[in-house]
């Protein structure tokens, strides 16, 4: 079994150590971000961590209503002006140097601080006016799985005490033993399809784009495939002309409102012969791939990343490649 499996199967335990050990911290922050609302909010990221950031923003912008934007890190030297405003960096060693200076310019420029770090009393946690650590252990894979898994949930804590959402909250609590059973899909068909291809599409829309997002860099990272994410919104646009005789589209297609769009955007992709993998719920018959249902909207990109990477590491064996050690990569990268 590589690291990354064996990491990925982890994260479940990881989550609901994360959410008891995070409860306190983070209902204390929900409450002073109410208290004093931000006008709006910036994420600074790289990588995985970046879409991180994405899922992030929008359960920030669903349930509260205040705007957030993706900011580069090599902006660090702009003349900020971020009066009431909230920065979020997300990192999981905490060490990358760009991130640190971007943190600290933020902070200079006015706004409140917030690091989401895998690695505890970090720099980037000590350049952060807070700190929420992830708890998802040591990962010894290049490819991250289980720190990612960490940060989504750690992100759906902060906005459930922060929106004062019982519901959201609640279902968090009964997430573990959803990402069990998810981490246990057979996705076989699919590493059946994408075993010999070279490109291919992977879609998802609303919080779940954030997952397609990282499963089309797990591809390439892992698979040496060429895959490139896109919002359900998007494809019948300029990506549709990707689209030919036997090209293999993946479509996370989990419940909740973006379902129904989803599932006619997978029918008119077969319509003009692309090769389409459905994931979704055991209630859709034409399903290829099984979703687990994550108990609630917001959470199904947890479960929808969860079967994936495990199917990812299957790919990457099939495929004869080594998913904890990808070639030209290491474990942390230290951006200037």
């Amino acid at each position: 079994m590589s690291l990354m499996l064996d990491e990925a199967r982890n994260a479940p335990e990881r989550i609901r150590g994360q959410l008891q050990r995070n409860a306190e911290v983070l209902a204390y922050l929900g409450a002073r971000l109410r208290e004093a609302p931000p006008h709006g909010a910036l994420t600074v990221a790289r990588g995985s961590s970046d879409h991180a950031a994405a899922y992030l923003a929008y359960l920030i912008m669903k349930h509260l209503g205040i705007p957030v934007a993706s900011l580069p890190p090599s902006l660090s030297d702009a003349p900020w002006r971020l009066s009431g405003q909230l920065a979020v960096a997300i990192s999981q060693s905490g060490q990358s140097p760009d991130l640190i200076d971007a943190q600290r310019a933020m902070a200079a420029g006015g706004a409140r601080t917030l690091a989401l770090v895998n690695t505890p009393q970090s720099p980037l946690g000590a350049a952060s006016d807070d700190e929420v650590a992830l708890f998802a252990g040591e990962e010894r894979s290049v490819a991250a799985t289980k720190s990612y898994m960490a940060t989504l949930s750690a992100g759906a804590q902060l906005v459930g005490h922060w929106a004062g959402d019982e519901r959201l909250l609640a279902a968090l609590q009964a997430l573990p033993e959803r990402l069990v059973e998810a981490a246990e899909q057979d996705w076989t068909p699919a590493v059946e399809a994408l075993v010999g291809v070279e490109r291919m599409m992977v879609i998802g829309r609303g919080p779940g784009l954030a997952v397609a997002q990282e499963a089309a860099l797990k591809l390439k990272e892992t698979c040496t495939l060429q895959a490139e994410p896109f919002s359900g919104a998007e494809v019948r646009h300029g990506p549709m002309a990707l689209i030919e005789e036997g090209y293999p589209v993946l479509v996370f297609a989990p419940p909740g409102p973006e379902q129904a769009g989803l599932l006619e955007l997978a029918e008119w992709l077969e319509g003009v012969g692309a090769q389409v993998l459905l994931a979704a719920d055991a209630g859709v018959s034409r399903r290829h791939l099984t979703l687990v249902d994550a108990g609630h909207d917001d959470l199904q990109p947890l479960s929808v990343i969860q079967s994936f990477y495990t199917m990812a590491a299957g790919l990457a064996a099939a495929r004869g490649s080594d998913p904890d050690h990808p070639r030209h990569l290491r474990k942390v990268t230290l951006t200037a």
